[in-house]
């Protein structure tokens, strides 16, 4: 089976994964994940995750300072800011509909909806993308 690209999975404990996803799909609630520097093929409850860093690499840039504004990045969908149970943030652009029932209010998530794609604003960041698991998130606001 052929691997997806790099990825790093975020646990709600604060732990870390960096490897290859080998499939992907929004609505899984199993990942079957290849740990990055060695033969461990893991399966991991996605309920068990904060989020999905989908990355250009595993070591980053430490001396990039991430853009935290829209300023003039096209827009890839809503503009959002997202706070975590676990008070870390992002800002990006949303692909899709918000998985809550009351537009912008967070009540109770749709069950059936694990996450979102988030698009960072900075375009030289490590993240190509995130799936957001919503079950993580504590409050979404969405920037006009």
């Amino acid at each position: 089976m052929e691997e997806l690209g790099k990825a790093v999975l975020r646990f709600n404990n604060g732990n870390l994964l960096k490897g290859y996803l080998k499939e992907f799909s929004p609505n899984m609630s199993e990942l079957t994940f290849h740990e990055a520097g060695t033969e461990k093929i893991i399966k991991v409850d996605v309920d068990e995750l904060k989020a999905i860093f989908f990355v250009k690499s595993f070591e980053g840039d430490r001396g990039h300072k991430e853009k935290k504004s829209y300023g003039i990045s096209r827009a890839k969908g809503h503009r959002v800011f997202i706070k975590f149970n676990d008070g870390e943030s992002l800002i990006g652009f949303l692909e899709g509909d918000v998985p809550w029932n009351r537009g912008f209010f967070l009540s109770k998530h749709n069950k059936e909806i694990k996450g979102f794609i988030l698009f960072p604003v900075d375009l030289d960041s490590n993240n190509i993308k995130v799936f957001v698991i919503a079950s993580s998130v504590k409050d979404v606001t969405v920037v006009p």
